[in-house]
């Protein structure tokens, strides 16, 4: 059983934006802070009522976040 729900971060051109490789969850945020509440919420509403070991994940799952950075536009 998977005890880390993995999850894709990226800037789009106006907000953040969280995409769950584990899940059928994407929600954005205007900052990171939003964007992690947004994203415990979409998660949460998701697994409600399901059967965790149904996603293959243990009882108590935690998420990982990987951050997508542009450097071709980052000052050096």
């Amino acid at each position: 059983m998977k005890k880390i729900i993995q999850v894709s971060i990226s800037k789009g051109e106006k907000y953040f934006v969280a995409d769950c490789l584990d899940l059928p969850v994407v929600t954005q945020g205007k900052t990171l802070d939003e964007l992690a509440k947004n994203l415990t919420e979409a998660i949460s509403l998701e697994l409600e009522g399901e059967n965790l070991s149904d996603f293959d994940l243990s009882e108590k799952p935690s998420v990982l976040a990987s951050f997508e950075l542009d450097v071709t536009h980052a000052k050096v």
